[in-house]
């Protein structure tokens, strides 16, 4: 019995790990939208859950972190899947294979932290934060260029000297970024509403580059 016990205490002990960080990035969020991103201090976002400042940065460096923990969730969940995706697909579907089934994934991840208004609220917040859009923008090249090189490798090219990988992955994240605009200006939008409309920008991105362009007929 004792070691049933000893057994299951990890997984315990990692589950209220998890409520202690999404708690702590629910409270933030929240008090980001109230009274701005700048004004919030990490003493109100731990009053609000009724933890230490301590407990903060076990989990946190501080507000930048835990502003930018749910899209930092989704970029970390994008690379791990494109190293997954099978050789034979072109960089391009790999990117976007690996963001499709990331959608699929992330659902739990947004139910826990309030759905995809928390989502939504912190591109809001980042586009209005100059602070925290900043941190956001340098986090992006980062991630860009760990999208690029791991291109490269599947395609067994010098990141370094072939420009190619740089210039998919920059194409692919003003795909995401313009998508991402569109509903994040939607407070009603749903998680299926998210993947679709990534998926429709990816769908416009060939015809756009070659033309001619047909007017788009409002919705």
């Amino acid at each position: 019995m004792k070691l049933g016990a000893e057994a299951g205490e990890p997984g315990l002990r990692e589950r209220k790990k998890q409520l202690t960080r999404d708690s702590l990035i629910r409270s933030a969020i929240s008090l980001f939208t109230e009274q701005g991103y700048e004004k919030t201090t990490v003493d109100e976002i731990v009053t609000a859950v009724n933890v230490s400042p301590r407990t903060f940065f076990r989990y946190f460096a501080g507000k930048e972190d835990v502003a930018l923990a749910p899209v930092t969730e989704i970029d970390e969940r994008v690379l791990e899947l494109l190293a997954q995706r099978p050789p034979s697909e072109g960089p391009l579907d790999a990117l976007r294979g690996s963001v499709r089934e990331t959608w699929a994934d992330v659902k739990e991840q947004t139910e826990r932290i309030s759905g995809v208004t928390a989502l939504a609220r912190i591109l809001r917040i980042v586009e209005t934060a100059p602070g925290l859009s900043a941190a956001h923008a340098q986090r992006t090249m980062a991630f860009e260029e760990r999208l690029g090189r791991e291109i490269a490798r599947r395609e067994g090219v010098d990141y370094d000297t072939d420009p190619r990988p740089k210039l998919v992955v920059a194409v692919f994240t003003a795909v995401t970024r313009v998508a991402s605009r569109c509903w994040g200006l939607d407070e009603d939008a749903d998680l299926d509403a998210v993947a679709q409309t990534i998926e429709d920008h990816f769908d416009l991105l060939l015809p756009t580059l070659e033309g001619p362009w047909v007017p788009q007929v409002p919705h």
